[in-house]
């Protein structure tokens, strides 16, 4: 047993090892398959012999079951923010500050990752506990999740008996390009830059899906150490840091010279580019540990480092062009091409123009010299022309009146800035339609993705959504990346979708305006697809949250003539048509709630969802009928009516803990 027990620990080395050099150092010793083999012999020597059992082992770091909720976390020592500074004038007042206190002084200039700040915590050389910033003395306990990161070292080569560190949790922008783009194929609503995508994703309540997220972390500071040596400056402590494991704030920069820490702090923003994360700003620290503790702290901020914040960049270019994208709704939306210009660190080719209003209202045109910046610091939007610099043979742009995917007419929608192709058929449509329908919060069908649905489609397997059902196995074995085995694992996927309630149905069909809510209620209305088919304006509007412009779009949906053919299609394949009560407890009947404000551990369609399955109503607007108001972050307008009215407030931890009783 002996032999078992080494070959065991030597696996967990090595693969601890390779991990690390494929995912922090970027340079793999190994190939994929040398890797994989390993891993697959780790799995089944821990499966055979479950008595050298580990937690920590490579092979959990995504954990099995997804958590209900988060517990609350108190820092030992509490995680401060930043003094921010916004010129270079502020900058020399903190450095000369700190010079007339502390003498001849070396200061540590990093980068200011733009992401979420989360505790490490380790005994005897093990990760023990993870958890959130929070409000700097609370936060939230994410261990399983931060596990998921391959750059969180689960145990260290010493055994410390005890090291707190800090560190920044991101999405790599490669990641988040990735993730927004299948977002947007699904048509779920798009994170608008890395930090929000890495925060909702460590709070997700499923370690798996945290995984698929690929986060990424690094550390800059050691909170709390006990029982070994702490080297005496901040740079030092870095260097200790990477030499444990852990990935450290990189090309960090130690300075006395103010004109040095600038230009530094200059070519940072010169360097956003090309760098994997995203930056708002650079932060200039004291290295001494010694005199930042003659320097002292604020109640809330340190006086021995603030965070320099980049001004938002805007910059003028020449619009060459006007290009439409068809959307999963038919929605035609606008995209400037431009005269590549630098901006924000990259280079900016392409620009969102929004809506045909936008256009309309700024008057953009073809030809102008246009002014650009970067919303959330990510994503390029045009702000509107440099009229002094128009051309005088310059043209209105014309919105086009006809789908330039399909050729079909195009409409405007009554009630929004929307112009979309209501060719059901339409090819810019039908790809995500199809990612749509097979979506998680759809019909769940793992294995059917953007490559997937690509492959389907252009081998001519695939013409719809329903024809998902009869899909050919033995031919999807052949296409490129499946094989036997992804074939049978997508059949099985498929056979139990036909089994899901008819409200994922009537969410994964992609009717205009309908959402998982709304069609949430349609199903336990209408009981059926049929009887909701035949339903006509006025009875649909009785139902609770479907006005006139849903009723419209149902209707409108179920008068189609191709839709009818999906849905015969969806019927003789035996896709479940009938509604299944989902509903847990009557603990919220009766009760009408609504959520406000971003909530940490759930989702919004999942917090109602839980509302709906309690028996209760979940409504978007606050009045008088209002039983409850579940409050998160950044609560607006609806906080205040609910106080004026004398609604009952709870928090979101409240409302999972009423649940659970």
């Amino acid at each position: 047993m002996d032999k078992i027990k080494n070959e065991i620990d030597e696996l967990r080395k090595s693969i601890s090892y390779h991990s690390r050099k494929y995912y922090m150092e970027d340079s793999p010793e190994i190939s994929d398959y040398d890797y994989d083999m390993m891993y697959r012999r780790l799995q089944v020597l821990e499966r055979e012999h479950p008595e050298y059992d580990d937690p920590l082992s490579p092979t959990k770091r995504v954990g099995g079951e997804a958590l209900k909720k988060f517990e609350k976390v108190e820092h030992a020592v509490a995680m401060k923010s930043l003094q921010d500074v916004f010129s270079f004038d502020e900058l020399g007042e903190f450095i000369k500050t700190a010079k007339e206190k502390l003498g001849e002084t070396e200061f540590v200039t990093e980068y200011k990752i733009d992401g979420l700040s989360v505790l490490l915590e380790y005994e005897n050389g093990r990760f023990v506990r993870g958890s959130t910033r929070g409000d700097g003395v609370v936060g939230e306990n994410v261990t399983e999740n931060l596990k998921t990161l391959p750059t969180v070292p689960l145990v260290l080569p010493e055994k410390i008996p005890l090291l707190e560190v800090r560190g920044e949790v991101y999405m790599p922008k490669s990641s988040f390009n990735a993730l927004n783009e299948q977002r947007e194929l699904e048509g779920e609503s798009l994170f608008a830059n890395p930090r929000n995508a890495a925060a909702g994703s460590l709070r997700l309540l499923d370690p798996k899906i945290v995984a698929k997220r690929k986060l990424g972390i690094l550390v800059f500071n050691v909170q709390r150490a006990e029982g070994v040596s702490l080297p005496e400056t901040h740079s030092e402590s870095l260097a200790w840091l990477e030499e444990l494991g852990f990935s450290v704030s990189p090309d960090f920069f130690v300075s006395s010279d103010e004109d040095s820490i600038r230009k530094r702090i200059t070519e940072m923003n010169e360097k956003r580019g090309e760098l994997s994360f995203d930056i708002d700003g650079a932060v200039v620290k004291v290295n001494s540990f010694g005199q930042r503790e003659i320097m002292g702290e604020l109640p809330n901020v340190p006086k021995w480092a603030v965070a320099y914040k980049y001004p938002p960049e805007e910059k003028p270019t020449l619009l060459k062009d006007i290009v439409i994208q068809v959307g999963r709704t038919g929605v035609l939306t606008p995209n400037a091409v431009l005269e590549p210009v630098r901006l924000a660190g990259t280079t900016v080719s392409r620009a969102t123009l929004h809506n045909s209003d936008f256009i309309s209202q700024k008057d953009i045109r073809i030809g102008d010299t246009v002014f650009v910046r970067k919303a959330g610091e990510i994503i390029p939007e045009v702000l509107g022309p440099d009229l002094k610099k128009r051309p005088k043979d310059s043209v209105k742009y014309k919105f086009p009146k006809l789908c330039p995917s399909c050729g079909e007419p195009v409409v405007r929608d009554a009630d929004q800035a929307a112009v979309r192709c209501t060719n059901s058929k339409c090819g810019a449509q039908l790809k995500r339609n199809i990612i749509h329908f097979a979506s998680r919060a759809a019909m769940n069908i793992e294995g059917i993705g953007p490559s997937s649905v690509a492959s389907f489609v252009d081998s001519g397997l695939i013409s719809d959504a329903a024809d998902i059902y009869s899909l050919d196995y033995a031919e999807v074995a052949k296409l490129d990346g499946m094989g036997e085995k992804s074939a049978a694992n997508l059949k099985a996927a498929v056979e139990a979708s036909k089994k899901l309630c008819l409200s994922r149905l009537i969410f994964a069909l992609g009717i205009r305006n309908i959402g998982e809510k709304a069609a949430y209620n349609l199903a336990g209305e209408f009981g059926s697809l049929e009887e909701l088919m035949s339903a006509d304006k006025e009875r649909l509007t009785l139902v609770d949250d479907i006005g006139e412009i849903c009723a419209e779009s149902i209707v409108e949906f179920f008068s189609g003539e191709g839709n009818k053919a999906v849905i015969k299609k969806l019927v003789d394949a035996g896709v479940n048509t009938l509604f299944m009560s989902t509903k847990t407890s009557a603990i919220l009947e009766g009760m009408t709630v609504v959520i406000t404000g971003a909530l940490s551990t759930l989702k919004r369609s999942e917090a109602e969802k839980l509302v709906m399955d309690n028996g209760g109503k979940a409504a978007s607007s606050v009045s008088k009928n209002t039983s409850l108001l579940v409050l998160g972050e950044n609560a607006g307008s609806k906080l205040a009516k609910a106080q004026s009215l004398g609604v009952k407030i709870v928090s979101e931890d409240e409302f999972i803990a009423m649940l659970e009783k």
